[in-house]
Parts: C-alpha cells; sequence; structure tokens
C-alpha cells in the first residue's frame, strides 16, 4: 500500500507517527488501517505480519497510543479554529499557524491570547479606553513627554493613573504571547531548579516521615528524576513538603527587555522595564511554575505507569508450578493462619498455640501429599514462615515459597470468588488464591484489578485513567502470549483474549456448561454473539488439545488451516502427526513461494508445529523453594545469598532474601557497569545472587548488590 493512495489526514497522520519513532511511514498507515478497521493489536501482531512488515505487539501499541494524542490534538485544532471564526478573530496567518502545531501546548498558546477571560486589570484599563495609550508606549519613536500628554488626554484620573492601566494591558499582552511563552518555557526547562524543604511545624520536625530525603532537597528541572517528582508531589499534598520550581529570572528578564523593548526614550524603556517586570512576577512566573510542574508530572507519570507495567508483564509471566501439590496459607495474628482450605492455625499471639498449629500443619501436609507450602507475605508473613520451616524440616521433599498476596482480599470479597468457591468462607478464600497463584499466576492473577496487584512506585499517584489502559494492556498481551485452553480457562482469563470481552467470556463458559467441551475452534460461532469477525480476532488464542482437529491445539489461525494442511503434504506429514509436534524440512522462503503464501506465516505455522502446546512461560527458570529461614540480625557484609526480586522501581530492585524485611539493590549497585533503569537488568519474579552491604536493624533496611558473576 503506497501513501498516495490515503487521505491527506491518514498520510499526515502516518508520516507524523513515523517521526516520532521512527517506524516507516507506509507500514504505520497499514497497520492503523487494520487498527481502524477493528483488528486487535495481539492479532494484527501475530497473523498480519506481512501486511504491517512484521510490527511487533510494543510498537503497534506504539502506534496507536501516537495515533490517539495525534488525532486528538486534530480535533483540538478544529474545535480552536471554530471558536476563533466565531470571535472573529481568526486570520489567515493564525490559522496557518495553528495547523502547523505538533503540540497542545503550542495550539493553546496560539489561542491563549483570545481565550474568554474573568475581568482582569487589563480588561478594566480596555475598558477604560487605554489600548491606544498602551499602543503608543510600544512606538518605537515614543517619548516620555508625548506618552504623558497622551495619558493626560485619556481622561482616565491623573496620567500616572492612565499609564498604569496601559502597562497592565501590557503586561498581560507580554504574558499572553505564544512566542514569549514558548521561549520562557523552555528558559526554565533548561535552567530551572525544583526545590524543595520541610513544611512542618518546628515541633514536629523530629518526626520520621517517608520524605527525610526531600527535607533540602534540589535539582535541575532537566535532571530530576520521575520518582522524585511523585515523592515531593505526595509530600506536598500531605503537607510535609514545599516544593517551587526557582526560575532563571535574569535570563528571562534580558530576554523580555531585548523582545519588548524598543523604546530609544530612556525614561520610557524605563517605564517598560518596571512593566515587564510585572508581567513576569504577577502573570508569567506563576503561570510558568504550573505548566513546568505539570509537565514534570505528566513524565513522571507516564514513566511511573511504564514501570508498573514492564513489572505486571514479569509477575504475569512467571513460570507455572505444575504437578505439585500445594498449600497455601494466608497468615495472620489475631483471626489465624488460613491453611487452605480446611483449617485455622493459631500459633502467634495473642492466642499463641504454636505445638498445635505445628502438629495440625505437619498432619496436613502428610495427609494430602503436600510438595509445597506457599505462604502469603502479608500480616504475620515471616513468624508464619518459621513455622513451616520448622515443620518441614522432618519432612522430605517439602520445600515453601513466599508468594505477594496482593489484591487477594479483594478477590477473596468479590463476586468472582463467591462463584468459584461458595462453599467457602471469604477468609479461607485468600489462602486457595495463594496457592492457584504459584500453580499458575497468570490464570489467577487475571481476576484481580491489575492496579491492586502491588509492583510499580506511586501508583496511586498517577493518571488513573492512563494506568488502567496501560495495565489492561500488558493483561492483554500476556494473555495471548501464552494462549488459553478453551475448555477449561475461566471467564476472567477469557475475556483478555483477543476480541472477546466479559459478556462473551462468560457465555462461552455457559455454553461450555450446557454443551460439553469444545470440540472445533469452529464451534465457537454456536456461541450467542460470537459473530465471524470476534472469531477471526480470537480463535487463534483458543487451544483446544483434544479435539477433533489437531490444530486446534497450536498457535495456527483456522484461516491457515488449507495452508497448513499443504505444507504437511509437500513435507509427506500426516496431520494426526502434529499432536504430539513434527518438524518439517521445509525452507520457509521456498514453500511460501511455491504456495503463494507470505513468508512470516509459514514461518509462524513451521514453529508453531514444531511445539504445538508450547506455554513460553516454562522456558523460564521456576521460582526458587526454601527449606530454611534466615533472621535480619543474622545477615552479615559480605554474605552471598539468592533471593527473589519482588518489585523494581526507578532507583533500584527489592529483593526477598526470606527476612522479616526485603532488602535493596540501589542502580548504583547493579555492577557491570553503567545501566539506564534497573529493569534493564533484572524483572519481577526472577531468582538473582546478591551480597550483603549493610544492615539498618533500627531502621529495618538492607543494603545489597547484585552479583552477576554467579548466575
Amino acid at each position: 500500500m503506497e501513501l498516495t493512495h490515503l487521505t491527506d489526514e491518514a498520510t499526515k497522520t502516518a508520516v507524523h507517527i513515523a517521526s516520532q519513532i521512527g517506524v516507516p511511514a507506509d507500514r504505520i498507515a497499514r497497520a492503523l488501517q487494520l487498527l481502524d478497521a477493528g483488528d486487535t493489536i495481539p492479532f494484527v501482531a501475530r497473523y498480519r505480519k506481512e501486511v504491517t512488515g512484521g510490527l511487533d505487539e510494543r510498537q503497534l501499541r506504539e502506534i496507536a497510543a501516537e495515533a490517539q494524542r495525534w488525532r486528538a490534538l486534530q480535533e483540538r485544532k478544529k474545535e480552536v479554529i471554530s471558536l476563533l471564526q466565531a470571535q472573529e478573530k481568526l486570520t489567515p496567518e493564525l490559522e496557518a499557524a495553528i495547523n502547523e502545531a505538533t503540540t497542545r501546548q503550542r495550539v493553546e498558546d496560539l489561542y491563549r491570547p483570545y481565550r474568554p477571560k474573568r475581568r482582569t486589570r487589563a480588561s478594566i484599563a480596555k475598558e477604560r479606553g487605554l489600548e491606544p495609550l498602551a499602543e503608543a508606549l510600544m512606538a518605537t519613536d515614543a517619548t516620555w513627554t508625548d506618552l504623558e500628554r497622551l495619558a493626560q488626554e485619556t481622561q482616565v484620573g491623573d496620567a500616572k493613573e492612565a499609564l498604569a492601566g496601559a502597562a497592565d494591558i501590557l503586561a498581560e499582552q507580554v504574558s499572553d504571547d505564544p512566542a514569549t511563552r514558548a521561549a520562557l518555557r523552555r528558559l526554565v526547562e533548561q535552567q530551572g531548579v525544583i526545590r524543595s524543604e520541610c513544611a512542618l511545624a518546628e515541633e514536629e520536625r523530629g518526626l520520621r516521615t517517608p520524605y527525610e530525603d526531600y527535607y533540602d532537597f534540589s535539582r535541575s528541572v532537566r535532571e530530576v528524576r520521575p520518582h522524585a517528582v511523585l515523592a515531593m508531589n505526595r509530600g506536598e499534598r500531605e503537607g510535609v513538603l514545599r516544593v517551587v520550581i526557582e526560575m532563571p529570572e535574569e535570563a528571562i528578564l534580558q530576554y523580555l527587555k531585548r523582545h519588548w523593548i524598543k523604546a530609544r526614550d530612556a525614561k520610557t524603556a524605563a517605564f517598560l522595564e518596571d512593566m515587564l517586570l510585572d508581567a513576569y512576577k504577577r502573570l508569567l512566573a506563576p503561570a510558568l511554575e504550573r505548566e513546568i510542574r505539570r509537565q514534570l508530572t505528566e513524565v513522571a507519570d507516564q514513566q511511573a505507569i511504564s514501570v508498573f507495567a514492564r513489572n505486571l508483564d514479569s509477575l504475569l509471566m512467571q513460570p507455572p508450578v505444575r504437578d505439585v501439590k500445594v498449600l497455601g496459607i494466608d497468615p495472620g495474628f489475631r483471626t489465624g493462619c488460613k491453611a487452605a482450605a480446611t483449617e485455622t492455625l493459631y500459633p502467634h499471639p495473642p492466642h499463641s498455640r504454636y505445638q498445635e498449629a505445628a502438629a495440625l500443619l505437619h498432619d496436613m501436609i502428610v495427609t494430602h501429599g503436600v510438595q509445597l507450602v506457599a505462604v502469603g507475605n502479608g500480616t504475620a508473613s515471616r513468624e508464619t514462615e518459621r513455622l513451616v520451616a520448622e515443620v518441614i524440616q522432618s519432612l522430605a521433599d517439602v520445600n515453601y515459597m513466599i508468594v505477594s498476596e496482593a489484591g487477594a482480599s479483594v478477590y477473596s470479597a468479590s463476586e468472582l470468588a463467591g462463584e468459584e468457591l461458595p462453599d467457602l468462607d471469604v477468609s479461607m478464600r485468600g489462602a486457595v488464591s495463594i496457592a492457584r497463584r504459584v500453580q499458575d499466576p497468570l490464570a489467577e492473577l487475571v481476576k484481580i484489578e491489575p492496579k491492586s496487584i502491588g509492583v510499580g512506585q506511586y501508583q496511586h499517584d498517577v493518571d488513573q485513567k492512563a494506568l488502567a489502559q496501560a495495565l489492561a494492556d500488558v493483561v492483554e498481551s500476556c494473555v495471548n502470549r501464552v494462549g488459553v485452553n478453551l475448555n477449561t480457562a475461566s471467564a476472567s482469563l477469557l475475556q483478555y483474549i483477543a476480541g472477546l470481552n466479559a459478556t462473551l467470556s462468560r457465555r462461552i463458559v455457559s455454553f461450555r456448561e450446557e454443551n460439553g467441551p469444545f470440540a472445533r475452534r469452529q464451534d465457537l460461532l454456536r456461541v450467542k454473539g460470537l459473530g465471524p469477525k470476534t472469531f477471526e480476532q480470537a480463535a487463534g488464542f483458543l487451544r483446544i488439545p483434544d479435539g477433533i482437529m489437531p490444530l486446534d491445539a497450536t498457535a495456527v489461525h483456522p484461516e491457515s488451516y488449507e495452508l497448513t494442511e499443504r505444507l504437511l503434504r509437500m513435507a509427506g506429514v500426516p496431520m494426526e502427526a502434529v499432536r504430539a509436534g513434527v518438524t518439517l524440512e521445509i525452507d520457509p522462503e521456498e514453500a511460501a513461494a511455491a504456495l503463494g503464501a507470505g513468508v512470516p506465516t509459514v514461518t509462524d505455522i513451521l514453529e508453531a508445529l514444531q511445539r504445538p502446546g508450547l506455554d513460553p512461560r516454562t522456558e523460564l527458570p521456576p521460582p526458587p523453594f526454601r527449606r530454611d529461614i534466615l533472621h535480619m540480625d543474622e545477615l552479615r557484609p559480605g554474605m552471598r545469598l539468592t533471593g527473589t526480586v519482588s518489585n523494581v522501581v526507578d532507583f533500584g530492585a527489592f529483593v526477598d532474601i526470606g527476612v522479616e524485611k526485603g532488602g535493596l539493590i540501589h542502580i548504583s549497585k547493579f555492577g557491570g557497569g553503567y545501566i539506564k533503569h534497573p529493569l534493564d537488568a533484572v524483572a519481577v519474579g526472577e531468582a538473582v545472587k546478591v551480597e550483603v552491604l549493610d544492615v539498618d536493624l533500627e531502621r529495618g533496611r538492607i543494603s545489597l548488590a547484585l552479583v552477576r558473576d554467579e548466575y
């Protein structure tokens, strides 16, 4: 498809996005045509490679997001032009400038002088007829004597009052000027400093707060880290910090004088200097501070959302622990430890029935043949870990692991949990969820609102709509990357399959319950409301391991079944052999040319036939299991341990090393040279080797370094 075949608007969109992300415009245009026609990103990434030139899911999401921003900008341009036309203020030059704008900020700057305002000092001066005097003040040949005479002729009080009113008009004109605002914004971005200090009363300053690092903090605007911006924002909201942007005032005033003072008369120039100082102090400085703070927050939001999304991806893609009997324990003090799904243990205060709890736990493990005990990481987790570690010492081949229980209580009280576990008390459902998170993290965690899962930083402070969309995209991506068993997947899991939604997912489950397991993918078309377009999007990600058609167990899309059969015949391999996996000794390029197919499609088919039931998560190392326990006061600098990354943030990674508190690998302690972000080195759920650097028992802090040479 050539760009010449597109509308002007579509061409401009593709060209703009190409300039932003470095992908050829023709491929962007093809991708947008598919997405605009209702195709989903997972479907396009997997099954339309010939059309897009092999754009991957990350690139497609970037294209979709950039297209949304660009189209919103075009809509705003149209809206502003319409508003200016209604005011009869639209000139050809102004319209051209608006149409050429590439950012929302530029459009708003151009519209600002014409935006309806509340009554201001400048508008009052205009009502009093002082605009001609203001214009005279800006004339190159203006003399102070002439200006005073004009001021007296205005009949607005005395000359001093008239000149003050004219200065108000000019100050607003300076403040509203698009070129001036853009230039000053650049100056603040390049030379400004963001500073925070403690805002607590003197008597409160001894109290410990999470913001102590920001009691006397300053960074240049261009160098401040996103997590620091979010921390200062939160501290300011809570009344702990006072945050300001320090402007490069001298540079700003010099710029204003150069661009706004044309008078040769010294007294007139001095008057205009005072006007410019007022324009800066009263109008520009507060506006610039708001704009720069907003820009910094937007960047910080995007970074925090990106980190959360990458962490969530790692968490969801953790390898499942299959063919292992797991006992989940939801620990607690007063309410006891819920051991799924039969007993409540009371080893801790106020009950302190430790020996009884140990005996009960031992009997449960032996009776049910438990091989792994999963302990939630919430309240009383480490105390419960000690109990489990002691009990399993006498049992061979039994291990334990600590599991994040973030969101378990939300799930336990949900309508879904009631449907899935109707015979269990709410308090016991959390223990079941903890165990199932080990057996299949993806299948269990999709039941919980993503932002409740607890990886990332400042998730409650960022744009909640943007966060929800980004996390939903991650879940969709993970579910479709793995694929699901059509005959066992829950409605919660199915709703993330490309093309499906909550309603269709429930209908699929109901159909399955009423009619028995699906025998073929094609039977999906019998589900009410599931038409050909939805089938096209979803079918390739839904698997039937024991169905009538062997290809239904693979990632081969039904639209390619005929092509696959021809490939099998070409290789002399029967269809039934597909169930066990087959390697076709065929050159993809030669086969594609012979069969009139695309090379990417043929390549994908050959790979799918080799490993029909492939779960990409199984190629990752399993989570580490434990048998013993370590206490924080036993740690010593220089000790080397294996831990699990529990969270990654801008400034480092938190690692569970099996003690009461997680340790922090600061970004400077990753070894191996400079890294831009901790996520470039580690991921949530990854097992890592660490060295203990320092242990602060009083503050409960453990400093770690990543040990790379022991991977």
